[in-house]
């Protein structure tokens, strides 16, 4: 059997259910960051590892600044989604021995850029020759508080779902210059009680039906209240994937709340209701055009 043949969330299925878990795992493999008990009863311990590859996340044209621009934007937008604080960062830079000095360089000027704007301190790293394409590695560890931690689960059946900014045509150039949207998750755990959140880095169609598996429940989508990009079709916000906004649940009881306050918060990022969590059923075979997945990209 090919990786093709069953794609990432299938060959995930196979390898994490039998990795051994200590007691102090709040949440491991399958969410968006792996979440850990300290001493620290306060808070929760963050750790997060995302990577880009040359051919996959950028092309080989692409300004190297803006490469390490994404490489740590990455894993800080899976911070996000769990309302978390990066502070710490290992870098590990894969490259054959041909690529140029200059580049690397460059690269690490987008690196320790985007590692200022969230106070993230670069702190190590490895380095390693390859005879494939330039591969970089972001691991990143932080905190957050034990009564602002956000997963994948704890949607309700009847929950409002929301999203941040617009999506579709990020991968024109969006996806190298994006910035994760830690503030705004800061702020609604700070104000609401939010029940589930996801990043959207695969695309709608394939992040919404994560959540929601990992919650078993269906959804319902209003496809044409979707916030779209200038030049976007419906079609592209929900399959291409590289947006890194936030999906949310949320009771429909605060619905009115959040949006009166968002706008007084944010006024230039959209906020947007788009559907809602719904029973799982036989009857629910409502089917987004499928996202962003790896290993099944030529079939």
């Amino acid at each position: 059997m090919k990786l093709r043949e069953i794609g990432e969330d299938r060959l995930l299925g196979r390898l994490l259910p039998d990795l051994p878990l200590a007691k102090v795992v709040v949440h491991g493999p399958g969410d968006d960051c792996a979440v850990v008990e300290t001493r620290d009863r306060r808070n929760f311990f963050v750790l997060k590892t995302d990577c880009v590859v040359a051919g996959v996340h950028f092309l080989e044209t692409a300004k190297a600044g803006d490469v390490g621009w994404k490489a740590m934007m990455r894993p800080l937008s899976d911070f996000a989604a769990t309302s978390a604080v990066p502070q710490f960062a290992l870098i590990t830079l894969i490259a054959p021995e041909q690529a140029k000095v200059e580049w690397m360089e460059e690269l690490y000027r987008g690196l320790r850029r985007a590692a200022k704007r969230f106070k993230v301190s670069i702190v190590g790293g490895e380095t390693s020759s390859t005879s494939g394409p330039v591969a970089i590695s972001v691991s990143v560890v932080g905190f957050v508080e034990r009564g602002r931690c956000v997963s994948r689960r704890g949607g309700n059946v009847g929950d409002d779902l929301f999203v941040t900014g617009r999506l579709g045509g990020a991968t024109k150039q969006k996806h190298l210059q994006f910035v994760p949207r830690i503030a705004e998750s800061r702020w609604l755990t700070k104000n609401f009680s939010i029940h589930a959140m996801i990043d959207i880095s695969d695309g709608l169609g394939a992040d919404l039906p994560r959540l929601a598996a990992a919650n078993r429940v269906g959804f319902t989508v209003e496809t044409e209240n979707l916030p779209l990009t200038r030049g976007a079709k419906i079609d592209d916000a929900i399959s291409e994937g590289e947006d890194y906004e936030l999906l949310f649940a949320i009771s429909p009881r605060e619905r009115t709340h959040l949006q009166r306050e968002w706008r007084k918060k944010f006024r230039k990022l959209p906020l947007t209701r788009i559907g809602s969590l719904s029973q799982l059923s036989s009857k629910n075979k409502q089917l987004l055009q499928r996202g962003y997945a790896h290993f099944q990209q030529s079939g």
